[in-house]
């Protein structure tokens, strides 16, 4: 049985998303960062967020779990926040506390939506160390 969709934003803090993306290495998600990257360029003491968009299954590959695809805004270490997707277990996704009210969840859906992808801020950010 499928668990049930959720259709909510959680908040996480720069550890708890280190870890969620090293759980995602381990299964063999398609959809995550590098840790070592996250480590370098997040903000240490920000708080990231993730909104399930949809529900992966790997049929050719069965024996990776169902899991959710989230978007997630993540603030680095510029202060800027960047949008990027992360695979998480839904199993995973339910043991983060709902924190945010309806309005702050609205909030950051927007934000994500008008935040900068992960690739192009990358590529900004070497485009700035070159010059």
């Amino acid at each position: 049985m499928t668990p049930t969709f959720p259709r909510t934003v959680r908040a996480v803090d720069t550890a708890q998303l280190l870890d969620l993306a090293q759980e995602a290495t381990m299964y063999g998600f398609s959809q995550r960062l590098p840790v070592d990257w996250l480590r370098e360029h997040l903000a240490a003491e920000a708080t990231h967020y993730l909104f399930p968009t949809l529900v992966q299954r790997l049929t050719h590959r069965p024996e990776v779990p169902l899991q959710w695809r989230c978007q997630q805004l993540l603030t680095v270490s510029t202060g800027e926040q960047i949008w990027g997707l992360l695979d998480v277990l839904p199993d995973t996704f339910d043991k983060i506390p709902e924190t945010l009210d309806t309005v702050s969840q609205k909030d950051i859906v927007i934000r994500i939506e008008q935040a900068v992808k992960v690739g192009e801020w990358i590529e900004r950010m070497a485009a700035d160390a070159g010059s």
